[in-house]
């Protein structure tokens, strides 16, 4: 099933599961997917905004292909059980605390005033990606490709540059201790 140019609004998708199929040039505005199964959902160039996909389950058979997140609550979505194949996201003023997105190729993503608390990045590519104004308490950064990355005017992120591919990534001298911290040094 194929579906085009629609706008879904205040839609309880826990009540009436979204219909398996394919949704290009979609909008979904102030819906609630809390604990939906998105398997066998193809998002394709669609938006969801003001909308909650907190633990939505997924799988190989649920792509996510230029979806824009804005002003969503996405808590613990296991964005790396997505199928890899075209996957791309970008964030707005997104909660996206205990996400994962380990092994992704992600690169050029955009993050902007997101909340990212304990989400994992392990062996992500990043490259290019943007981290404007967000919140990396806890994110895990393990083998993760951060090269030409920005993270200027991100907060509260732990990252080992001996664990991690960093080339050309950019940081504000003010939170550059966030690369110290493995050392346990005091900078004053």
């Amino acid at each position: 099933m194929l579906t085009e140019d629609q706008v879904f609004e205040k839609i309880n998708f826990k009540q009436n599961p979204l219909p398996k199929g394919e949704y290009e040039n979609c909008t979904f505005v102030a819906c609630d997917l809390e604990q939906a199964d998105l398997s066998g959902i193809v998002l394709t160039d669609c938006i969801l905004k003001d909308s909650n996909l907190s633990n939505v389950r997924v799988n190989k058979s649920t792509s996510l292909k230029n979806v824009r997140f804005q002003n969503c609550k996405v808590l613990g979505l296991l964005f790396s059980g997505c199928n890899e194949f075209l996957f791309e996201v970008n964030f707005e003023n997104c909660v996206l605390d205990f996400s994962a997105f380990d092994r992704l190729k992600m690169k050029k993503t955009r993050f902007k005033g997101c909340s990212l608390k304990q989400v994992d990045f392990s062996a992500t590519d990043l490259t290019e990606a943007v981290f404007a104004d967000c919140d990396l308490s806890g994110a895990k950064f393990e083998r993760t490709i951060l090269e030409k990355a920005d993270l200027r005017t991100a907060r509260q992120y732990t990252i080992d540059p001996e664990a991690n591919r960093l080339k050309k990534a950019r940081f504000s001298l003010a939170d550059v201790a966030g690369l110290l911290t493995k050392y346990n040094i005091v900078i004053d």
